[in-house]
């Protein structure tokens, strides 16, 4: 059964670590740093990526691939974005040392179109991968 909902777990634990990660306040000894302008936004944007293709997939198992893919290219940002903006509304106004930016929302939001445009291309019939099974 969990080999049925691979895609599906794995979406939900990666954005239980985006959250996770999100929320909670690190100290400077406990994470490397690195001196990178806007290493931050790289990383929203990482995030919001891998969240889209895993979101993509598990709808892909989930409808066992009867719903078609613009549709679920369509949830999926939909999903992924709100819950970038919910994260950082959350960040604004329930932590103490985190606060929500709207830069952090456009790293996430570019992060999950380009998540959704890669997945578009795979299953684009112009490669091997199929959407239908």
């Amino acid at each position: 059964m969990l080999k049925n909902r691979l895609y599906t777990i794995a979406f939900i634990s990666w954005m239980s670590l985006v959250a996770y990660s999100c929320l909670t306040s690190f100290s400077g000894d406990e994470i490397p740093s690195f001196n990178l302008p806007h290493m931050d936004k790289v990383v929203h944007f990482g995030f919001y990526f891998v969240g889209a293709i895993l979101g993509t997939m598990a709808l892909r198992e989930l409808s066992k691939s009867k719903i078609p893919i613009k549709k679920v290219l369509f949830v999926i940002l939909v999903v992924v974005i709100v819950f970038g903006m919910i994260i950082e509304v959350v960040q604004e106004h329930y932590t103490l040392d985190r606060e929500g930016d709207m830069l952090d929302v456009l790293a996430n939001s570019f992060g999950a179109i380009c998540g959704a445009l890669c997945m578009k291309s795979l299953f684009s019939g112009k490669t091997r991968l199929k959407w239908e099974n």
